[in-house]
């Protein structure tokens, strides 16, 4: 997509972190704006933030893990602007814990946030995109984590991994028909959003604490790590110029830690030669 201006964009978690850089940097580009969220808040004041800066924006409270919330979300914006250009699919949580412990509740969560959430929407809104036959772009916010593994956050790296192959396995599709869509895959490292908060984004129906992983060394230790890497990480400002200037150049994976560059070599060459994972190389 080389032509921003006038053209809607729709943005899934865009109360704060990424979503909102994006949006910021897509208001710069003058683009129509849908902001959906599970946080009201967070979803208002983006809102404001935004209109204040002129941008024309509007707000959808929703919880995309639900299939029904996500069409609400794309009637909306096709009621107020006629159409979807640029779609974010950027909503999701990072949740630790080894597999044998881990409530499953956990599991449908963050199947439901970091994967289903952009299969619900790309089913929704890419016969709208083939429809319209403009040029039109879809991006998938995964994370390095969709590149390489690491230990404690099995659910993580699953859904990440999930969400690039997703974003491939789609982008044949689409060139096999010979659709004016083409898609990215953000796999971004630690930045300093606001992943680490998950839990204040919990739906109702995974409310239930009973299982004792909620309250084991386990489950806290795995906060305190988050928290810290998150606030150790990148700051956050560049995020939103460094996407959509990769979008602009057609960039398929779109990455922002080079740090990582010889561990997803690594692993690809363990996989050519046969050999597992190693803790030892890993942490060394």
């Amino acid at each position: 997509m080389k032509e921003f201006k006038n053209k809607v964009a729709l943005i899934t978690g865009a109360g704060n972190g990424f979503g909102f850089e994006i949006a910021k940097e897509c208001a710069e580009r003058q683009m129509k704006l849908v902001l959906a969220d599970i946080d009201e808040n967070d979803l208002e004041a983006a809102v404001s933030f935004l209109k204040e800066k002129g941008a024309e924006v509007t707000g959808v409270h929703c919880d995309v893990t639900l299939d029904a919330e996500v069409q609400k979300m794309v009637d909306i914006a096709l009621d107020t602007y006629g159409s979807i250009d640029f779609l974010v699919n950027n909503a999701g949580v990072a949740i630790s814990g080894p597999v044998w412990k881990l409530p499953l509740q956990d599991w449908d969560w963050i199947i439901g946030a970091n994967l289903m959430s952009q299969v619900y929407a790309m089913r929704r809104v890419i016969p709208i995109m083939l429809k319209q036959k403009t040029e039109c772009h879809i991006l998938n916010v995964a994370s390095v984590a969709g590149l390489i593994t690491s230990n404690g956050m099995p659910a993580y790296h699953t859904t990440k991994h999930a969400s690039v192959a997703l974003t491939e396995s789609t982008s044949y599709d689409l060139q096999a028909i010979g659709a004016n869509i083409r898609l990215s895959v953000f796999c971004p490292g630690f930045v300093q959003t606001d992943l680490h908060n998950y839990e204040r984004h919990r739906p109702e129906r995974f409310m239930d604490k009973s299982d004792p992983y909620y309250s084991s060394p386990d489950y806290y230790s795995g906060q305190k790590k988050a928290e810290f890497v998150i606030r150790t990480g990148m700051p956050i400002d560049s995020i939103g110029m460094s996407v959509l200037n990769g979008i602009e150049e057609d960039q398929f994976y779109i990455l922002t830690h080079p740090i990582y560059s010889t561990l997803i070599g690594r692993r690809v060459k363990d996989m050519l030669e046969g050999r597992g994972p190693d803790l030892s190389v890993l942490r060394g």
